[in-house]
């Protein structure tokens, strides 16, 4: 065998072993800080039970039983409201007042266990095109402003007769914590999002459906993404998605990824280890070849950047929403082969 041959298989080697000490070293630190970051959990602050609602393919979406649904949240956030207050919780308190505003829509609330919500951007009535926002880690209704900010900005870039969905309707892993470097929470997360997804289809037949998954939230889309009707995928800020490529997610969706350049969640090892009890990290990195994915330019942005006003990934996502190809460099790729 000759030397340079041995050189790479020995590297090889040696790479598998330093990801196994690392993702180990890394499942062991957050082990250590989850009883620190666990002292005030969100789910510690109780609510009630929300009132049943009928499934979306039976209410249906149409204006007035769309403001029917909208008053039965904003009673739950109500009530959830009063007894945060009286559990002398004033920060949830306030949080959910502000949801509580007339001119928030809420397909969904649940305020027990950190919480549960599915808020409506545009005019869903009337949308033609939807999108579904699948965050990721410390998504809470103490931590809810980030998702509804991108929510709010992806909403105007996409404009009239369309309609954003921020989907919370799981418990997230916390950022330091154990459980962000495994599939469990995605595990118990996938038949919710499924659910939400196929009755938001059964309401709205005809309207182009996209789901947008950042960080964690990825994990999350792509294991329900077989069990789901979609016309897009986009995963961004990605850690990987626990499946070795795009084509595994038996999905008949346009799956897509990204990153930003200054995202940190590149230097995360893009691999899994089976330590029997419990898996860690999710694989292949989502934006290389080897996943197949399709490639969006997202900017030289951080992991909270994709939906900021302005940014080149609100503009590339606004465009797979609406079924256009981003732009490469502030081009479409036509104009960039001409220029």
């Amino acid at each position: 065998m000759g030397r340079s041959r041995v050189g790479r298989l020995r590297g090889g080697l040696l790479s598998k072993g330093r990801l196994r000490r690392t993702l180990i070293a890394v499942f062991v630190a957050a082990s250590v800080a989850v009883p620190v970051s666990g002292a005030a959990r969100p789910a510690a602050v109780p609510a009630p039970a929300p009132a049943a609602l009928a499934p979306l393919s039976v209410a249906g979406l149409s204006g007035s039983g769309l403001d029917t649904r909208y008053a039965a949240n904003r009673a739950d956030i109500l009530a959830a409201e009063k007894m945060a207050e009286d559990h002398g919780d004033w920060r949830r308190g306030r949080a959910l007042d502000a949801m509580a505003d007339r001119d928030r829509h809420f397909l969904s609330f649940d305020g027990r266990d950190g919480g549960r919500t599915a808020e409506v951007f545009g005019d869903l009535a009337h949308a033609e095109k939807i999108a579904v926002l699948v965050p990721g880690s410390d998504t809470n209704l103490d931590q809810y402003g980030r998702l509804r900010s991108g929510a709010e900005a992806l909403a105007a870039q996409l404009g009239p007769k369309t309609a954003v969905i921020g989907w919370m309707g799981y418990a997230t892993p916390g950022t330091v914590s154990t459980e962000v470097l495994t599939p469990g929470r995605a595990d118990d997360a996938t038949p919710e999002l499924a659910s939400f997804i196929r009755e938001l289809k059964a309401a709205k037949p005809r309207a182009r459906t996209s789901l947008l998954c950042h960080s964690y939230g990825s994990v999350v889309c792509a294991k329900a993404a077989s069990g789901v009707d979609v016309a897009d995928i986009v995963l961004y800020g990605s850690p990987g998605t626990g499946f070795d490529t795009a084509a595994a997610l038996h999905t008949s969706a346009t799956v897509w990824a990204g990153r930003g350049a200054d995202d940190w969640i590149a230097d995360v090892p893009h691999s899994s280890l089976d330590l029997g009890f419990v898996t860690i990290g999710f694989g292949t990195d989502p934006v290389s070849r080897h996943f197949g994915a399709r490639s969006f330019d997202a900017g030289p942005g951080g992991h909270s950047d994709y939906l900021l006003p302005g940014s080149v990934p609100l503009k590339n996502i606004a465009r797979i929403v609406g079924g256009q190809t981003p732009l490469v460099n502030g081009q479409t790729p036509q104009e960039a082969r001409h220029a």
